[in-house]
């Protein structure tokens, strides 16, 4: 099965790259005494929640365990003072054998950052290791074949631009640009990974702003050079680093937001500092990134993006709103509502076995002539909770589930049964048709009935 997995991971990143765009995800982070197990996490968010992404501040083994088997994809993190280690092959192939290898495929393991904002740290043992500590690490994991799967990338602050504003004229600082980001974006076009920025409209408004920052109606603000006009702050933070990327040469290089967010609480006199504001910040967040829309100087994209953060962390130093970036308390219940719970979260899904008799997934399947072919199916007396998770493990692993989403040829009937058919399915024909490939945990049986209805087409083989 592991062999199987591995083989549709790969197909997922040379057929499926553009099914991860949009995508949302959470940063997981861990500094407070009151969170609940990493496995209780990792189930809330694979059963209650359309987060399909994770990414982690560390490499936690606890952590990185608890997401195998449910398709979500995970980020992890070097430590900043691990970086200068890593440009020795032998200790990166050492790390790669300790904190990756024994939880791949298993857990979905798409990328390892190398350290966090590494270039506002100012020192200069790490920022001359950086990119050294970045290649050495690809050089590991190709070692081991898992380049392919396993990008390597970093992520920055906003202080890497000397100039964002207007957008047109945003530029890397001066001695950054040429020594450490040019080669860095090198590496990153080199082994198709993205740019990873963390832009914080948050950090960056005023009580004059605010409309404009929390993407509210406003008149815009008009950036003289290219005509265009913005209207909200995360907008004019991505096309700053755009026109910075464009002066040395990579536009071409995928940027992905790493980190935003808005805290929900803060010091007293803050304005714009509460539940209502960070519920639109997070929800317009959502929706602006994933529309296609872009932005002025990136237009019909979608940009994968990590909100900030998982959980409100009660032990985060600085000022009060610090512990109050979280979309949920550490009891699992939503600080605020931005439309990332399932409709069904577990309150419609039944806990009694389903009937004998499988109900019909569309109309009556066509009976075809035997040709040899199988498809994989839920079996009859599977639990709906179970088949939810065959389908996000699927979706989760880039596989094309359009069909199944709505205005899909497969989304009538829109059941968690119909829908896990077509998943399991397309699993199924996509890792070469073995009879274990359709296992599902004991969920799935094989037919030789062609499921296809109407537009709705089944692979078969």
């Amino acid at each position: 099965m592991e062999t199987a997995i591995a083989a549709v991971l790969l197909l997922a990143s040379v057929f499926f790259q553009g099914v991860v765009e949009g995508n949302i995800g959470v940063n997981y982070g861990t500094v407070a005494n009151d969170l609940p197990p990493p496995s209780e996490v990792a189930r809330f968010l694979l059963e209650s929640t359309t987060i399909n992404r994770v990414r982690m501040f560390d490499a936690d083994p606890e952590m990185i365990q608890a997401f195998a088997h449910t398709g979500i994809a995970v980020t992890v993190t070097v430590p900043n003072e691990l970086i200068p280690r890593l440009t020795k092959l032998s200790f990166a192939q050492q790390w790669v054998k300790t904190n990756v290898q024994p939880y791949v495929p298993a857990t979905n393991l798409i990328r390892i950052l190398m350290g966090n904002e590494v270039l506002s740290t100012a020192n200069k043992l790490l920022i001359a290791s950086l990119v050294p500590a970045m290649q050495t690490l690809h050089t590991a994991l190709a070692a081991v074949s898992l380049d392919r799967r396993i990008k390597v990338s970093t992520p920055h602050s906003l202080g890497i631009l000397s100039t964002s504003s207007p957008p047109s004229t945003g530029k890397f600082r001066q001695g950054y640009d040429v020594h450490v980001l040019k080669p860095l974006l090198s590496f990153l076009r080199a082994t198709n990974s993205p740019f990873m920025i963390n832009p914080y409209p948050f950090f960056g408004y005023s009580a004059e702003t605010l409309d404009y920052a929390l993407f509210r109606p406003n008149s815009g603000v008009l950036d003289e050079n290219t005509q265009r006009v913005y209207t909200n702050m995360l907008d004019a933070q991505l096309d700053a680093v755009f026109s910075a990327l464009k002066i040395l040469g990579f536009t071409d290089v995928e940027i992905v937001i790493a980190e935003t967010g808005w805290p929900s609480d803060g010091d007293e006199g803050q304005v714009g500092v509460d539940v209502e504001s960070a519920a639109e910040y997070n929800g317009n967040l959502r929706e602006h990134v994933m529309s296609g829309v872009g932005t002025p100087l990136m237009p019909n994209r979608t940009f994968e993006t990590y909100i900030f953060a998982l959980f409100n962390e009660n032990l985060k130093p600085g000022p009060l709103c610090e512990k109050h970036f979280g979309l949920f308390q550490p009891d699992l219940t939503p600080v605020y509502d931005i439309g990332i719970m399932r409709p069904t979260a577990r309150a419609s899904i039944p806990w009694s076995p389903a009937p004998a008799a499988a109900p019909q997934l569309g109309p009556a399947p066509q009976q075809l002539p035997k040709d040899g072919k199988q498809w994989c199916l839920p079996q009859s007396d599977a639990h709906s909770d179970a088949l939810q998770k065959n389908i996000d493990y699927v979706c989760g692993l880039g596989l094309d589930c359009k069909p199944i989403q709505e205005g899909g040829a497969c989304f009538i009937p829109d059941t968690v049964r119909a829908h896990a058919a077509y998943a399991m399915n397309a699993y199924y024909q996509a890792t070469g048709g073995s009879e274990s490939d359709c296992d599902f945990e004991q969920t799935g049986a094989l037919t030789d009935v062609d499921p296809s209805y109407g537009r709705c087409k089944y692979l078969g083989q």
